[in-house]
């Protein structure tokens, strides 16, 4: 069920929604020392992190410092930064570093300590429905998401790369493209979690991008994707 709902292009910017499956549970958490509440960690990159609330109230304001600690796999990192915007269960926060805060989080959201904790998800029975036509689904909680879509006739139709902010697509008949995810919002069906993604499409493709996404399978063990399927990941992102 990966939706593309609309594309907006103007002088400068494309825009491009898109609904793509949400796995309902989340470990990477911060909590906050101010109001000690524990959030799910929606969103994060080395600038930010969009948090969300279940449950409890949430105080806090825009300009307004926030400290706690950002939990995830047994791992701990100390967050210094300034909630840049609050809107019902949702804050958005902005990093404010020091040296010791920025290395701590080079650290933290290190490509190569992050991608082989990636879950295959289609591998996995959690009673949460799937799209039929979503053959491999790897994701780790936060920053790093794999899409592995097929054809009916179970050929590769796409596949979809989010690594943070940045994202990665190949579809069959059109290509690469590349672009940087600037929202993200829940949106709860009768059968399906799914978050809808508002992305802002490269004019030409990021080569940046690509060597990311070509450093995340890298790291991916045939244990999660088949060889030849990853040999074909690598062969769109080289071409």
């Amino acid at each position: 069920m990966n939706r593309h709902l609309s594309l907006v292009e103007s002088d400068f910017e494309q825009l491009e929604k898109m609904v793509l499956p949400r796995f309902p549970f989340c470990y990477l958490t911060f909590k906050c020392q101010k109001q000690d509440l524990v959030f799910e960690v929606k969103d994060i990159s080395y600038s930010g992190m969009q948090l969300g609330l279940k449950n409890g109230d949430i105080t806090l304001k825009p300009q307004e410092e926030i400290q706690g600690s950002l939990h995830w796999q047994g791992k701990n990192c100390d967050i210094l930064g300034t909630v840049k915007w609050q809107r019902e269960k949702r804050v958005g926060v902005e990093f404010v570093f020091q040296n010791k805060h920025e290395n701590e989080m080079t650290k933290f959201l290190d490509l190569n300590a992050v991608a082989p904790l990636m879950k295959p998800l289609h591998k996995m029975e959690h009673g949460i429905e799937v799209p039929s036509n979503l053959k491999y689904w790897l994701r780790a909680d936060g920053p790093f998401e794999f899409f592995g879509w097929s054809h009916s006739n179970g050929e590769v139709s796409k596949f979809q790369i989010i690594i943070m902010e940045n994202f990665i697509e190949w579809e069959d008949g059109k290509g690469l493209k590349s672009g940087r995810v600037m929202s993200k919002r829940d949106i709860d069906t009768p059968l399906l979690s799914e978050d809808e993604f508002v992305f802002k499409i490269d004019s030409h493709i990021d080569m940046d991008k690509l060597f990311l996404a070509q450093k995340l399978l890298d790291k991916i063990d045939q244990e999660k994707l088949p060889q030849e399927y990853l040999d074909f990941l690598e062969m769109k992102l080289r071409a």
